[in-house]
């Protein structure tokens, strides 16, 4: 298992997870912050997944807020940087259902449901700062060996549940130069409609996301190759769209 370097971690996401595993909880960095580290990349924040509930972490540090509706977690503040934690949380989607859209997400669980829960495998890496090891319930590590983005969970159901996650396919895929795995990609441009049943602020957030930095040309051609962009912006794909399509 790969080991990461100490000195490459933020001091307060560090002192984050020792203060939350001190009062007996489990915690570890989460996420994006483990994937760029694993590929050298200099992470934007660093995020922490705990079994400690977002009232739990509140008493634990007074320096800290929790927010969000659909999905509470705790801001825990150092001067004008925040490290989020959040609770581990299971899937709370009714399996009976038949609309498989996520509208509710407080549902806690434990680390390994938290981890199968969340959208590729290559950000459901955890890391342990105290036993300094790799903690991998979902693949992750194999395909960013090989460089795929890989839904966690069949790809049609989990596009499904947060359509929005194919914008972050896209996104992953541009930014980190990866390709998209086969059955992802292949999902992705059948249930690509679906990004319509999302809130349009989100919908949004993402697409400025994608158009942020060196990486919007890549991205603007993964929209346009798996018909994305046509759902979002009729006009914006008949410019963009090879002639003949």
């Amino acid at each position: 298992m790969p080991v990461l370097d100490p000195d490459r971690i933020d001091a307060d996401a560090d002192r984050v997870v020792r203060r939350l595993t001190r009062a007996g909880h489990q915690a570890y960095l989460v996420g994006g912050c483990v994937r760029d580290l694993l590929l050298d990349r200099r992470p934007k924040d660093f995020d922490v997944a705990t079994s400690a509930t977002p009232n739990e972490i509140k008493a634990l540090f007074r320096n800290c807020r929790i927010i969000g509706r659909r999905f509470r977690l705790a801001h825990v503040f150092f001067g004008e940087k925040i490290i989020e934690t959040s609770t581990f949380r299971a899937n709370p989607r009714d399996e009976d259902a038949a609309d498989l859209l996520i509208r509710r997400d407080n549902v806690f669980g434990n680390e390994t449901e938290d981890a199968r829960r969340r959208d590729f495998t290559i950000n459901g890496l955890f890391y342990d700062v105290e036993r300094q090891e790799v903690i991998d319930h979902v693949g992750g590590l194999v395909d960013l060996e090989a460089r795929l983005i890989r839904t966690i969970g069949e790809p049609g159901i989990r596009f499904q549940e947060d359509p929005v996650r194919m914008l972050r396919a896209v996104k992953f895929a541009a930014r980190l130069d990866f390709e998209l795995e086969q059955g992802t990609y292949r999902a992705l441009v059948r249930w690509k409609d679906e990004i319509r049943k999302c809130a349009p602020p989100r919908v949004l957030e993402e697409v400025y996301r994608l158009l942020r930095g060196a990486t919007a040309h890549r991205s603007l051609e993964l929209m346009v190759e798996t018909g994305a962009l046509r759902v979002l912006s009729n006009h914006l794909a008949g410019l963009l769209e090879p002639p003949g399509d």
